[in-house]
C-alpha cells in the first residue's frame, strides 16, 4: 500500500489537533443546518447542501472497462466487474429553492462491492472547490446560511465572508462560485461532475475522479423559467425513453506542485495528467413517477453518503475530504434525528463574560453560599458556565487521522424507544458514548506522580486522619440517605479490578506496623489490594491514568437491571415476562448467598432495601402499563417500564436527595429548576432570560447537550462521591409497629451474605423504618467505618481508607490543593486555611510536609463546608458541573421524555411521584412516619414505644 503520509499535511501539525479543530468546524456546520431551517421555514434540517433531490434511483450499475490499466486494478476495480449502485443527483444549495436558481448540481453514488462492502463517490458540477481547504468551506456556508434573497446574499458574500477569511480570498471563492453556478443547466445527464478532492487508488497512487455524460446522450430543450422542478421533469421524461449513461475517468497524481493534494481549489488540468476512462454507470430506463419509483427515491434521500464509506485501498485524501468525514457524520446525523445542536443565544454568551468577571471579583471578598439567595444563584449559573469551558475533558481514543470505514449500519428501531441493556445507543450518533467499557473522562488534567504514591505513607494518613474513634453522626439525614448515594453510585461508576492474587498494589506499612492481606494469611510488612485494570494510552505512551468503567455512565438503572444483556433479561420473569423476579417480595438469593440483582458488590442491609424497593417499583410499573395498555408487548412493557423507574430515581435524586444533603435554599431552587424549570417570579425568570435561557424550561425540555466532550462520568465525580463516612459501625433493628428495638448488629452483621436473610426476616417495611429513623455518619475527618478500615472482599482483607487514598493517587487526581486551583477557587497558603478546627489543623501539620502535598480525599472532609452542606464547597464544584451533565447528555432525559416513548402513564407516575410515595405504595402501613414536610432523607417520626424493649426477633 501507498504511504500517504508522502501526500498528506495536517492542520495544526499532527493529526489529533487536526480532528479537534474538524469537530469544532462540525459542529459550525449543524448550526448551519439550524440556521437555514429557521430562515426557510422548513418543519426538518435538511443536508447542509445538496437538500435538493433531482433523482434518487436504487437500480443503477457501474461497470469497469475491459481494458482498465493495470496499475489501476485493486480491490473492487477489475477489468469486467459490474456492481449495483444507488444514485443521488441534486441541487448543491442548502434550501429547497427552485431548479432554475443559479447553483451547482452533484451526485453521489454508493457502489456495493460486496456483502460487508460499499464505496461513495461524491462530486460536483465544477472542477474545483471554492474553498482552498475545511476552515474556508465552513466559514463560507456559516456567511451563506438561510441567505434566501438577494440583498442577504450580497451582505454575506460582500461582507459577512471577507471579515472571516480576508479580502483576498473572499475574492477567489466567489469568483469560482460564479464560474461554477453561472452556467444554464438543461439537464443533469449533459452535466459532468469533478471530486475535486483526491482518493487514493490501491499502489496507483493518488486520483481524482469525474463523471460526465456517454457520447450520443440526446440533447435536452430549454431550461424553463417557471417550473421549479423542472430538471426532474426533463429526467423523467429522458428515462421513459432510454438508459442514462456516463462514463467513470480518473485522473493520476503527477506532483505537488501540479496536482495538490491540501488545495480544494486547485484544478487538476486534463493537459497535465489526461483523463482515463475506467467504468461505465448506467441508470437504466424506467419511470421514476411510479409508486415503486418514488418510494426507492424516498429511501435514498435518507442515505447518509460519505466519501469515507469506502476501504483503506481507496482512502480519501487532503484537507476537505479528511475533514469531510466528521463534518458529513455531524450533519447527517443532526438531519436524521441522531445529534443535536444547540445555539446559546447571544445575550447570553455576551454578558456571559462581565457576570463570571463580576462573580469572580466579588468571590474574592463573598463567597457565593453568604449571598442573598438571587445573587447565589446566579453565581452557581457562572460558576457552571467557567466549568463547562474548562473542566470537561474528553479522554477516549479518537481516531486520528481518520479511517475508511464501512456503512454505518442503520440504528435498530427499538433503541429509540429503550434504553440498552449496557448503555449503547443513547446517543445515536455515537452509539459507544456512555456504555460499559468507555473511559472515564476528566474534569481536572491528571497528575501521575509515581514517586508521591507513598508519600506520605496512605496507612499513617488514615490512622491519623481518617479513623473513627467516635461516631460523628449527620443529624439532619437519616441512613437511607446513606444507602440511597451507595445505591446510585454502583448505577454510575465501577473500575474493573483484577482478579484478586493476580496484579497487586502494595502498600508500605509504617515502622512496627503489619498487615494480614487474606482471611487466615500471617501477618506481613506490606498491605496488599487487587490493582484496577487500565486502558491503554492511545499512543502506547504516556502513563496509565486511562480506566474503563465497567458500568454505563448513563442514569439508567443498572444496580437494578443490570448492565449486559445476558443478565439483564435473567433477572425478568421467565419466559420474557416484564417484571423482575422476586421471591415473596424480596430479591432471590444466588448460590454464594448475595442476590440476583443487576450489581450485588460491597452488598448490605441498605442497598437489600433500596434495590428491593425499586425492583417491586419497577413490577409495580408494568402491571400499571399492562393495565392501561394491554396490547403493549411484555418486552415493551419491561422497557417502557425501565425508562420510568431510572428516570424516577433520577428525579428523586435531583430534587430530593440532594437538596437534603445541601440543605440551602439556593440549592433547592437550582435543583428544581434542573427538573422543572425556574420559580414563577419575574426577577428568576429575568436572570435566567438573560445569562442560561435554557435553563428556564427544565432540563427535560430540552435538547441532549454534551457541551464541550462528549460524556461521561469523570475520575474527579469517583474521588468526590467517596462518602463512607456516612456508613454507621452498627444499627439498631426497630419494629415499627410498637417503637420496640428488636436488635443491635454490627457493619459485619447486615452485610454480604448476611443481608438477605437479615432483610427476609425484618421485612422491608421494619428495614425502612429502622434505617429513617437512625442517622448517618457525617462526611468529616475522624469519621471512616472502623469496619471498612478491616474489611474482607474478594478472598483479600482491605482498609478501604487506605484504598481510597492510593487509588486517588494512582489515578492522577490533582491533590487537595491543586483540585481547587483546577475548579478556580484560590489556593490554601496555610494549613490553617483549609480548616478552622485546632486539632485538625495540627494532625494536619503532623502528617504532611506542606499544605500541597495533602491528599484530595482529605481536604474535602477537612474543609469547613458551607452553613446546611453535608460536604465541602470544593467537592460541589464538581456537583455544579456534573449533576446537570448526567440529565443533559441523556436522550431519554431529555428529547426523547416524552409521552410518545415513556407512554403518558409513565410520564404522569414520574411527574406524581418522589421517594415518599414510593415507599407509602409498597409500604403502606409506614405512610404516618413519613416526614411531613421534608423529603424521606430527613430523620422520620419516631412510632410511641409499646412496652419493653424486646431482644433478639
Amino acid at each position: 500500500m501507498v504511504e500517504i503520509r508522502q501526500y498528506e499535511h495536517y492542520v495544526g501539525g499532527n493529526p489529533e489537533v487536526e480532528r479537534l479543530i474538524f469537530e469544532r468546524l462540525a459542529c459550525d456546520l449543524m448550526r448551519v443546518q439550524l440556521k437555514s431551517r429557521k430562515r426557510s421555514g422548513a418543519a426538518d434540517i435538511a443536508r447542509t447542501f445538496h437538500a435538493k433531490a433531482v433523482l434518487g434511483t436504487e437500480n443503477a450499475r457501474l461497470t469497469f472497462v475491459d481494458d482498465l490499466p493495470s496499475d489501476l486494478r485493486t480491490g473492487f476495480a477489475e477489468p469486467g466487474a459490474e456492481y449495483p449502485v444507488t444514485v443521488r443527483l441534486s441541487n448543491a444549495n442548502g434550501t429547497h429553492q427552485p431548479d432554475h436558481s443559479p447553483d451547482l448540481r452533484g451526485v453521489a453514488l454508493r457502489i456495493a462491492a460486496g456483502a460487508d462492502e460499499a464505496h461513495d463517490l461524491l462530486m460536483t458540477s465544477y472542477p474545483v472547490s471554492h474553498a482552498r481547504n475545511a476552515r474556508e468551506f465552513v466559514e463560507f456556508a456559516k456567511a451563506m446560511a438561510g441567505a434566501d434573497s438577494t440583498p442577504r446574499k450580497a451582505l454575506a458574500l460582500f461582507v459577512t465572508l471577507p471579515l472571516a477569511v480576508g479580502w483576498s480570498t473572499a475574492a477567489r471563492m466567489r469568483r469560482n462560485v460564479r464560474a461554477g453556478t453561472s452556467r444554464t443547466v438543461r439537464s443533469l445527464a449533459l452535466e459532468t461532475y469533478w471530486s475535486r478532492g483526491a482518493i487514493l487508488w490501491g499502489d496507483a497512487g493518488p486520483v481524482r475522479y469525474q463523471l460526465g455524460p456517454a457520447d450520443g446522450t440526446a440533447p435536452a430543450p430549454a431550461p424553463s423559467g417557471t417550473d421549479p422542478d423542472y430538471l426532474n421533469h426533463e429526467l423523467a421524461q429522458r428515462l421513459n425513453d432510454a438508459d442514462v449513461v456516463f462514463h467513470l475517468y480518473v485522473q493520476r497524481y503527477l506532483d505537488a506542485r501540479r496536482t495538490p493534494i491540501e488545495d480544494g481549489a486547485a484544478e487538476w488540468k486534463e493537459e497535465d495528467t489526461p483523463l482515463v476512462r475506467v467504468a461505465t454507470l448506467t441508470i437504466p430506463r424506467q419511470d421514476i413517477a411510479s409508486a415503486e419509483a418514488r418510494a426507492a427515491a424516498a429511501r435514498v434521500d435518507q442515505i447518509a453518503f460519505n466519501p469515507w464509506n469506502t476501504t483503506e485501498e481507496f482512502r480519501p485524501l487532503g484537507n476537505l475530504n479528511r475533514a469531510r468525514k466528521v463534518a458529513y457524520e455531524a450533519s447527517s446525523a443532526h438531519r436524521l434525528g441522531h445529534r443535536f445542536a444547540t445555539v446559546e443565544p447571544r445575550r447570553n454568551a455576551v454578558l456571559g463574560v462581565p457576570l463570571r468577571a463580576a462573580f469572580r471579583g466579588l468571590n474574592r471578598f463573598v463567597p457565593w453560599h453568604r449571598l442573598p439567595t438571587r445573587l447565589g444563584l446566579l453565581n452557581l449559573v457562572a460558576f457552571r458556565q467557567k466549568l463547562r469551558q474548562n473542566n470537561l475533558i474528553d479522554t477516549e481514543v479518537r481516531e486520528a487521522p481518520p479511517r475508511a470505514q464501512p456503512v454505518p449500519e442503520p440504528v435498530d428501531e427499538d433503541m429509540r424507544l429503550a434504553r440498552s441493556y449496557d448503555g449503547t445507543y443513547n446517543d445515536l450518533s455515537a452509539p459507544r458514548m456512555g456504555a460499559v467499557g468507555s473511559a472515564f473522562g476528566r474534569n481536572l488534567a491528571p497528575v501521575y506522580r509515581p514517586d508521591l504514591f507513598d508519600v506520605p505513607n496512605p496507612v499513617t494518613v488514615s490512622r491519623e486522619l481518617l479513623h473513627r474513634d467516635v461516631f460523628l453522626p449527620a443529624r439532619s439525614l437519616n441512613i437511607l440517605a446513606a444507602a440511597w448515594i451507595q445505591f446510585q453510585v454502583h448505577d454510575w461508576v465501577n473500575h474493573k479490578r483484577f482478579p484478586t492474587g493476580t496484579k497487586s498494589v502494595e502498600v508500605p506499612l509504617p515502622p512496627g506496623v503489619t498487615w494480614t492481606n487474606t482471611p487466615g494469611g500471617r501477618p506481613e510488612k506490606v498491605m496488599r489490594f487487587a490493582e484496577n485494570e487500565g486502558l491503554q494510552p492511545a499512543d502506547g505512551k504516556g502513563p496509565p491514568t486511562l480506566f474503563a468503567n465497567a458500568a454505563s455512565h448513563w442514569w439508567d438503572g443498572s444496580e437494578v437491571y443490570g448492565g449486559d444483556k445476558d443478565t439483564g433479561i435473567s433477572l425478568r420473569e421467565p419466559d420474557g415476562g416484564a417484571a423482575l423476579r422476586l421471591e415473596d417480595g424480596h430479591l432471590p438469593i444466588g448460590p454464594d448467598g448475595l442476590p440476583l440483582t443487576g450489581f450485588a458488590e460491597s452488598w448490605w442491609y441498605g442497598l437489600s432495601a433500596m434495590q428491593t424497593l425499586f425492583a417491586r417499583e419497577h413490577n409495580a410499573v408494568c402491571e400499571a402499563l399492562r393495565q392501561e395498555y394491554p396490547r403493549l408487548g411484555e418486552d415493551r412493557v419491561y422497557h417502557t417500564a425501565r425508562l420510568v423507574v431510572s428516570a424516577l430515581i433520577a428525579k428523586i435524586h435531583t430534587v430530593e436527595w440532594t437538596p437534603a444533603i445541601l440543605a440551602t435554599e439556593a440549592i433547592d431552587i437550582g435543583l428544581k429548576t434542573n427538573w422543572q424549570g425556574p420559580p414563577k417570579k419575574w426577577l428568576e425568570q429575568l436572570g435566567l432570560w438573560l445569562f442560561e435561557a435554557h435553563s428556564l424550561t427544565g432540563i427535560p425540555k430540552t435538547l441532549p447537550d454534551h457541551h464541550a466532550a462528549p460524556y461521561s462520568l469523570t475520575e474527579d465525580f469517583v474521588t468526590v462521591y467517596r462518602m463512607h463516612p456516612l456508613l454507621p459501625d452498627d444499627f439498631e433493628i426497630v419494629d415499627h409497629r410498637l417503637g420496640r428495638r428488636l436488635d443491635t448488629l454490627g457493619f459485619n452483621d447486615v452485610q454480604g451474605a448476611a443481608a438477605e436473610p437479615l432483610m427476609r426476616t425484618v421485612g422491608l417495611a421494619n428495614s425502612l423504618y429502622s434505617l429513617g429513623t437512625a442517622h448517618p455518619g457525617a462526611i468529616t475527618l475522624h469519621n471512616y467505618p472502623r469496619t471498612l478500615q478491616a474489611f474482607e472482599r474478594d478472598g483479600e482483607i482491605i482498609d478501604l481508607s487506605v484504598v481510597d487514598l492510593v487509588r486517588t493517587r494512582r489515578r492522577g487526581v490533582p491533590r487537595y490543593n491543586d483540585f481547587r486551583a483546577g475548579l478556580h477557587k484560590p489556593r490554601v497558603r496555610r494549613f490553617e486555611d483549609v480548616s478552622s478546627d485546632a486539632e485538625t489543623v495540627a494532625r494536619l501539620k503532623e502528617v504532611y510536609r506542606d499544605v500541597d502535598q495533602i491528599d484530595t480525599m482529605v481536604g474535602l472532609f477537612a474543609e469547613n463546608p458551607p452553613q446546611g452542606f453535608g460536604f465541602s464547597d470544593t467537592a460541589f464544584r464538581i456537583f455544579i458541573l456534573m449533576a446537570t451533565r448526567r440529565l443533559q447528555s441523556d436522550r431519554f432525559l431529555t428529547v426523547d421524555f416524552r409521552p410518545e416513548v415513556y407512554t403518558p402513564l409513565g410520564i404522569d407516575w414520574i411527574e406524581r411521584n418522589g421517594m415518599t410515595s414510593v415507599v407509602v405504595r409498597h409500604c403502606p402501613e409506614l405512610a404516618s412516619l413519613l416526614p411531613r414536610t421534608a423529603s424521606a432523607f430527613a430523620p422520620w417520626r419516631l412510632a410511641t414505644t409499646k412496652g419493653a424493649e424486646g431482644g433478639r426477633g
